[in-house]
C-alpha cells in the first residue's frame, strides 16, 4: 500500500503533468501568432493563383492580427517555394499555397530528382479553391464544338496543336486526358507561362488550349476567345452556356484545379487547427467570396483530414494521366 504523504505526492505530480500536457496546446494556441506570418506562393505575381492569395492574406492578416507578407518564389512547376516551406520551421509562421500541381502532380514528374515529399514533408490545412480549365479556341478557327476540334484532330492525327505553361502542368494535362478519353492525337506546344500560350491562342498564332477560367472569362465575353467546354463535372455560372466536357461528348473527363493552405509536417496540431479555423471565416465571408465567385473560382474549405483524402485519390488519379501522356518535365 503507498503511503498516503507518498500517494498525494504522486497525485500532485500527476496532475501537474496532465495540467502541463493540456496547458501546452492551449498556450501554443493563445500565443500564435505572435510575429508577421510568411505566405510562400510558388509562382510568380499576376497568376490566378496569386491574385485570389493576395487578397486572401490581406484578410487573413485582419483575423490573425499580424502582418501576413506575401512572397512569391517561383520555379520548378512550383518545387522551388514548395521546398522552402518543406525545409523550415514547423512553427505555423511560415505557409505554403499548395496547388494540385505542386503536390499531387510534381511527384509524378520530377520522382527522386525532387528534395522534399510533398505528402510527408507537409501538413494540409484547408482546402481554398477550386478552378476548372475551360478548352478555348481563337474565334477564327472552324471549331464550334469539342466534336469539331475531334473531328480535326482525326482526320489529321498529330497536326492540331495546343498549347501550356509547360510540360506536366494542368493545362497541359487537361489535353492529356482528353486525348485519351477520346482516341485522338493533337500536338503539345509548351509555352514558358500561361499567359504567353493564351496570347498566341488570342492572337491566332496557336488554335486551342486549356486554361483557368478566370484567366479567361473576360476574354470569352468579349469575344476574343470562344469557349467550347469546362473540364468541371458541372456548368459554371460564369459560362452558363459552356457545356462540360462530358455534355460535350467526351465520357468520364472532370479535370480540376485546386489551391489550398500547407504548413511544414509536425507544426503543432494547435496552430494547424487555429489556422484552418481562419481559412474558414475568411472563405465564408460573403464581402470576400463574392467578388472571387464572380471570376469563377469556386471557394470550398475542409478539414486537414478531408484535405489529406481529397490528396490521396488525386495524386492517384494524376499520376495515372501523367503515365498515360508520357510527360516529362522540361
Amino acid at each position: 500500500m503507498i503511503h498516503r504523504r507518498h500517494a498525494l505526492q504522486f497525485l500532485g505530480a500527476t496532475s501537474a503533468l496532465l495540467a502541463a500536457s493540456w496547458a501546452g496546446p492551449v498556450l501554443a494556441d493563445e500565443a500564435f501568432p505572435a510575429k508577421p506570418v510568411t505566405f510562400v506562393v510558388p509562382y510568380a505575381a499576376g497568376g490566378p493563383a496569386d491574385a485570389f492569395v493576395r487578397g486572401f492574406a490581406q484578410k487573413l492578416s485582419e483575423r490573425l492580427k499580424v502582418p501576413v507578407v506575401i512572397d512569391n518564389k517561383p520555379g520548378a512547376n512550383g518545387n522551388i517555394g514548395s521546398a522552402a516551406v518543406a525545409s523550415g520551421r514547423a512553427d505555423g509562421y511560415t505557409v505554403l499555397l499548395g496547388t494540385s500541381s505542386t503536390i499531387a502532380i510534381n511527384p509524378h514528374l520530377y520522382g527522386k530528382s525532387m528534395t522534399y515529399d510533398p505528402i510527408k514533408d507537409l501538413q494540409p490545412v484547408s482546402l481554398m479553391h477550386e478552378m476548372a480549365n475551360v478548352l478555348v479556341v481563337n474565334p477564327n478557327t472552324p471549331y464550334q464544338s469539342v466534336r469539331d476540334v475531334i473531328a480535326a484532330a482525326k482526320a489529321k492525327p498529330g497536326s492540331l496543336m495546343f498549347g501550356s505553361p509547360g510540360n506536366g502542368n494542368t493545362m497541359h494535362l487537361a489535353a492529356e486526358l482528353m486525348k485519351s478519353r477520346t482516341g485522338i492525337d493533337m500536338q503539345h506546344v509548351p509555352y514558358k507561362s500561361g499567359p504567353n500560350a493564351l496570347q498566341d491562342v488570342v492572337g491566332g498564332q496557336l488554335p486551342l488550349m486549356f486554361n483557368n477560367l478566370p484567366a479567361i472569362v473576360d476574354l470569352v465575353k468579349a469575344g476574343k476567345l470562344r469557349a467550347l467546354a469546362i473540364t468541371s463535372r458541372t456548368r459554371n455560372p460564369r459560362l452558363p452556356n459552356v457545356p462540360t466536357m462530358v455534355e460535350a461528348g467526351v465520357p468520364d473527363y472532370e479535370s480540376i484545379v485546386w489551391s489550398g493552405l500547407f504548413v511544414k509536417a509536425g507544426t503543432p496540431a494547435p496552430i494547424v487547427q487555429r489556422l484552418n479555423k481562419e481559412v474558414v471565416a475568411v472563405l465564408d465571408d460573403p464581402a470576400f467570396r463574392t467578388p472571387y465567385e464572380a471570376q469563377g473560382y469556386v471557394l470550398r474549405h475542409n478539414t486537414p483530414e478531408q484535405f489529406s483524402a481529397l490528396i490521396a485519390a488525386d495524386v492517384k488519379a494524376w499520376g495515372k494521366v501523367v503515365r498515360d501522356s508520357g510527360a516529362r518535365v522540361d
